[in-house]
């Protein structure tokens, strides 16, 4: 099956590919997530498949939504789409190349597990927008890194590289150059060779309450998002974004 921008392909017996194709920077929307969200379940309906390995076509994962070009996507609709993406009951490995950035880091981190390389950045930007964070990072990112370095990442904004990312949790394990996707492959290939019944149960487990978590994270930081979408610190923050400088917020 395959939608406008998104594919799957079999890899072996019980591996599924899930490739999104809006290059170079594959900026998500509704639209996106939600064909994203689909070949999810029909992987799931297949009877063959065990394990997903999501990943990108050109030099980004994904770098979020775009919001000089989408600044009426309905966010709300975004975030509905986005919540299937957790529902999914197959285990994901998402192969991050280049840059995870904002949305794009809280795609990354719906996925069980991710596989980076040295030159990988993982991000959760909005900070630096003048913007609240979304895609339920609220509940992901303290989950993988911790509540104290995911304040850290949430308040400054920065950009984490492999090594680092690694050494935080971002990413589970870090490929050589050209190696990403047979690395996710194989971790994929890992977790499809164990008792499937026990995966489903055991990550059902682990997973136990998220599905609500995210839902409840995602309808707050879509209340705030919304609230500060009319202030004046975003749209000096995209500005800035836009024109590689750095942003002069007012408080407004």
């Amino acid at each position: 099956m395959s939608g406008a921008d998104v594919t799957v392909e079999q890899h072996g017996d019980h591996v599924g590919v899930v490739c999104m194709h809006r290059p170079p920077n594959n900026y998500f929307d509704a639209t996106l997530l939600e064909e994203v969200a689909a070949a999810y379940e029909e992987l799931d309906r297949s009877g063959w498949c065990r394990a997903i390995v999501l990943t990108s076509e050109g030099r980004h994962f994904c770098a979020g939504l775009d919001f000089a070009a989408n600044a009426g996507q309905d966010i709300a609709e975004l975030y509905r789409a986005a919540l299937r993406l957790f529902a999914a009951p197959l285990p994901v490995v998402a192969a991050v190349q280049g840059a995870a950035i904002g949305g794009g880091c809280g795609l990354a981190l719906s996925a069980d597990f991710r596989v980076a390389t040295a030159q990988s950045r993982f991000s959760a930007n909005f900070a630096r927008l003048g913007f609240h964070h979304g895609f339920a990072l609220s509940v992901t990112l303290p989950a993988t890194v911790g509540r104290q370095a995911a304040a850290d990442l949430l308040l400054t904004g920065r950009r984490v590289r492999g090594a680092g990312a690694l050494a935080l949790g971002l990413c589970d394990r870090l490929a050589g150059d050209g190696d990403l996707m047979a690395q996710a492959l194989g971790y994929a290939g890992e977790l499809a060779a164990s008792g499937p019944l026990a995966v489903r149960t055991i990550r059902a487990t682990l997973r136990r309450g998220l599905v609500e978590d995210t839902r409840l994270a995602m309808e707050h930081e879509c209340a705030e998002q919304l609230r500060l979408r009319d202030s004046a610190d975003f749209a000096e923050g995209v500005r800035a974004a836009a024109e590689r400088r750095e942003p002069r917020f007012s408080g407004s």
